[in-house]
């Protein structure tokens, strides 16, 4: 009976101890500090960063005015209003146009060159905010007439003496110069250059003016056709017996032009009776004044063009007989 009571508590102890043992925490063993690694950079503690300040709201995009409201490519357009930045763009329908912000409220931008008509012309922000778009009247380009070489033709010109150089800017292929009121035939040379003739017309100041395809004008020049008459030179042509040829070269003599030699009128018409000296006209360059002297000694000859509308030249003087 002792022997059965002693082997009952002798496992009750060992059963205790196994308890005891399941419900204690285990221990750990010490942990020695990591030991640095050479070359590494030393670990500091770092602070959160800083949230960042909320931007600025930008004001709306808005155009209070557009001077002028129509024009013509190249010309320089200002539009004002507010909510302009350094990176605010103009666009006129889909075309991106040249612009120069000047401040919050004034932006100037360059016309392009488009056909003429209604466009819609906006604004747009780098954050993609847009203005109300307006409505902007493109006008033709108007041809700008600059100058004429030569802008005098004389009406005994001839050839490629008659030829007129336009020069200017914005001409289209197909324009045309407009002589008095009418189109004539007109070569294209380049935009700022076009050439012509100078019509056979009466003497005087013309107008000219340049007219492209879309019927945009240009201001006026004035082309001069002069008939006034010119001596350049006279020389002694041919001699005979009882005369000689005085022959006169110039500008602009006329088939009925007359001659003053010393105060008197020769023409070319039929002599009358007893008139001896004669004027034959061979061109718009040259006259022949047959001269019948009564004295062989030379002495000075005073002569002078005058044309039927009555210009006269300047007096040339010669020694002859």
């Amino acid at each position: 009976m002792y022997r059965h009571l002693i082997t009952a508590l002798a496992i009750s102890a060992v059963l205790a101890l196994s308890a005891t043992a399941q419900g204690a925490p285990a221990r750990k063993a010490p942990q020695k500090p990591l030991a640095p690694v050479a070359g590494a950079p030393a670990l500091t503690a770092q602070a959160p960063p800083a949230a960042k300040p909320a931007e600025p709201r930008l004001p709306p995009l808005s155009v209070v005015s557009i001077i002028p409201a129509q024009g013509e490519p190249g010309m320089t357009v200002t539009m004002n209003g507010s909510g302009f930045t350094g990176a605010t763009r103009a666009f006129l329908g889909n075309r991106e146009l040249p612009t120069t912000v000047v401040g919050a409220r004034v932006l100037n931008l360059e016309l392009p060159d488009l056909p003429p008509g209604v466009y819609a012309l906006y604004l747009r922000r780098e954050d993609g905010s847009t203005s109300r778009p307006y409505n902007f009247v493109l006008q033709p380009q108007k041809p700008v007439a600059s100058a004429l070489s030569p802008d005098t033709v004389s009406t005994c010109a001839a050839g490629r003496e008659r030829e007129v150089l336009l020069s200017g800017a914005n001409f289209r292929e197909g324009a045309r110069i407009i002589f008095d009121g009418a189109a004539i035939s007109t070569r294209f040379i380049s935009p700022s250059a076009l050439s012509f003739m100078a019509p056979q017309i009466a003497s005087g100041l013309h107008q000219v003016q340049v007219k492209n395809p879309s019927d945009a004008v240009s201001g006026i020049l004035a082309l001069f056709l002069d008939s006034k008459p010119e001596i350049e030179n006279v020389a002694i042509g041919s001699e005979y017996v009882s005369h000689y040829d005085l022959i006169v070269t110039g500008r602009n003599f006329q088939q009925t032009s007359m001659l003053v030699a010393d105060g008197v009128r020769i023409g070319t018409e039929q002599r009358v009776a007893g008139e001896r000296e004669q004027l034959i006209y061979l061109g718009c360059n040259q006259l022949i004044y047959v001269r019948h002297p009564y004295d062989p000694t030379p002495k000075n000859i005073k002569l002078q063009v005058v044309n039927q509308n009555g210009e006269e030249s300047g007096v040339f003087s010669i020694s002859a007989p």
